[in-house]
């Protein structure tokens, strides 16, 4: 009992450390806090397919338990394993696309693929420079807000202790600059 309640505070970081010694302990503990985002998360993703979904996460799962080893324990945890499950579904794309076509794995079919992914990043980094200039234009405490909630996705509550203001004031100012934004950063919309 006091083991578990101990990696219950371990960060996510310390707990991956643990698994590369063979904590099974520490296992359970990283899939009990990222099961149900992992497995949502591939549902989003993967055509709301609920099967699939399951089957993802548990893939993803047993990469985890069986080359713990791969995660860099300078990165932080959260961003590696959505970026594991983010390729993952990558993958899953491009298979989808061969299957579907009747291609096999040389040929036209895969440069096109190649070429969306490449113009997809170009179009994210973009974005992502769009982003950081009109950030730029927010107010500092705006700005500020943004950055905590959006960036490092702190809760409301901590940002508000941190800024030293109420809650309502920071919903506010994230409500303000997420119009500002998406106005500014309208071309980016696919819904448009």
């Amino acid at each position: 009992m006091r083991q578990t309640e101990n990696l219950k505070q371990q960060s996510d970081e310390e707990l991956m450390k643990l698994l590369v010694i063979g904590s099974k302990g520490a296992f359970t503990e990283v899939y009990e806090r990222y099961h149900s985002r992992m497995l949502n998360y591939f549902f989003r993703m993967l055509y709301r397919d609920e099967e699939k979904a399951r089957d993802f996460t548990h893939d993803l799962f047993m990469k985890i338990i069986e080359k713990p080893g791969l995660f860099n324990s300078e990165r932080k945890f959260s961003t590696w394993i959505y970026a594991v499950a983010s390729n993952m579904c990558k993958n899953e794309y491009r298979s989808r696309a061969v299957r579907e076509n009747g291609v096999g794995p040389i040929g036209w079919h895969t440069q096109e693929i190649e070429n969306e992914t490449m113009h997809h990043q170009l179009d994210l980094e973009k974005f992502k420079a769009r982003l950081k200039d009109e950030m730029d234009q927010l107010n500092p405490q705006q700005k500020e807000a943004f950055v905590m909630r959006f960036q490092d996705e702190m809760p409301i509550k901590e940002i508000a202790e941190v800024m030293e203001c109420s809650e309502g004031t920071i919903k506010s100012r994230l409500f303000y600059s997420l119009k500002k934004m998406s106005e500014k950063l309208k071309e980016f919309n696919p819904n448009r």
